[in-house]
């Protein structure tokens, strides 16, 4: 990552995010542009101790915006698309609030 720049989500240009997207990226960005290490440490443990509460909630207002749409007649795919070409069946689940969850590993067969 450059110093003092915002990281760029997948597929979508700093231009075509929405303004609140752009500040936060800018606001990421300007933590990595503090100079001072420890007081740069500092401010990204702050983030970080609050970031477990702040993920929840954007989880909580994504979920109420995703039943909102459904709610105005939108399809599970015309959903999906909005939120970024995932598959309808994903954002039927985010819309009940169902987190993914990570798969076991597959176990390697033994060579015996």
């Amino acid at each position: 990552m450059v110093l003092g720049r915002a990281p760029q989500s997948k597929g979508a240009g700093v231009e075509d995010q929405p303004e609140e997207v752009q500040r936060l990226l800018e606001a990421i960005a300007a933590l990595e542009g503090i100079k001072d290490d420890a007081a740069c440490a500092s401010a990204v443990t702050q983030v970080l101790n609050d970031w477990p509460d702040l993920h929840s909630r954007l989880r909580e207002i994504r979920q109420q915006r995703v039943q909102a749409l459904k709610a105005q007649g939108k399809t599970w795919k015309e959903i999906a698309e909005i939120l970024g070409g995932i598959h309808p069946t994903r954002a039927q689940q985010i819309g009940a609030g169902l987190r993914g969850s990570k798969r076991p590993l597959k176990k390697e067969p033994d060579g015996g």
